[in-house]
């Protein structure tokens, strides 16, 4: 009975045990924790519509000021 699996190449053979070895650390913990420590928390709104909020929020502000005092 012959197999009909497809051999490895050394390529793919070096690839596989080089993921191996960097993905060895990773073994068992949550996702949570791995994500927490490669990546900076990011804020859920982009940073132009954060600016344009600010403006609009600031701008009102000042307007609302201006109409106040004159």
């Amino acid at each position: 009975m012959t197999s009909r699996h497809a051999l490895q190449t050394q390529q793919q053979k070096a690839a596989n045990s080089k993921f191996a070895k960097k993905n060895v650390n990773k073994q068992g913990k949550p996702q949570s924790v791995l994500k927490s420590k490669n990546q900076k928390s990011e804020i859920p709104v982009s940073r132009t519509w954060l600016i344009i909020l600010l403006f609009l929020v600031i701008g009102g502000g000042v307007l609302e000021l201006i109409r106040l005092f004159f």
